[in-house]
């Protein structure tokens, strides 16, 4: 028995600078040729889609431009006088006209289904190289952390407290040193022996006359 298998490979479609170079270039071989070569557009879609339809179309297109050229042919001169001419000319426009509006639709159409597809098979392939889980209830959500070894004789850890810090107290003002008030007392001193022995000069109380 096989698994869940793939369908036909989707390759992978041109690129579409490429793809809209192709169709400027013979919708441009239609236009240069005045219709003659119009069945070109419609070779090159039968080829790429391979589809009967587009075939059949292929065959419709060539029939009608050697009908028009056979009727174009036929006339005298070089311009168109009779009525076979005429509808020679129409002929060919027309058919120009509806290849290339056909051509152009169904190209587009074709390799934007190609490029779905593409990307609908890459998408699928990628979905079944990565699977899922298969049960998502008993799927691990978070990861559970590994338990540390503990000895049969180590003590579990304790919590770490931290120890209160003693409040910072401001230090007491110092008083001043002894030595600044010696110095001012013996300032004083000598200031008071100066002062008597000024006062003790002869002459030096004019009231004592």
């Amino acid at each position: 028995m096989q698994g869940h298998g793939y369908g036909q490979p989707v390759k992978q479609p041109p690129h579409t600078a490429w793809l809209v170079l192709l169709r400027v270039l013979f919708v441009a071989i239609g236009l240069f040729s005045i219709g003659f070569l119009a069945w070109t557009m419609l070779l090159r879609l039968a080829a790429v889609t391979r589809r009967s339809l587009d075939w059949g179309l292929f065959i419709a297109v060539l029939a009608a431009d050697i009908l028009s050229i056979t009727l174009l042919a036929g006339e005298p001169g070089d311009e168109i006088h009779t009525s076979s001419g005429y509808v020679g000319l129409f002929l060919l426009l027309f058919t120009l006209v509806a290849a290339i509006a056909y051509y152009l639709a169904a190209d587009v159409r074709h390799f934007l289904q190609r490029q779905q597809a593409y990307a609908a098979q890459r998408t699928a392939q990628a979905a079944y190289a990565y699977p899922g889980p298969a049960n998502p209830y008993t799927a691990a959500t978070v990861p559970t952390p590994p338990a540390m070894p503990v000895g049969p004789h180590t003590p579990p850890p304790m919590p770490h407290t931290p120890v209160p810090r003693p409040p910072l107290t401001t230090p007491p003002p110092q008083r001043p040193a002894p030595s600044h008030i010696d110095q001012v007392r013996a300032e004083l001193d000598e200031l008071s022996d100066y002062l008597r022995k000024h006062d003790g000069r002869p002459g030096g109380h004019e009231g004592g006359r």
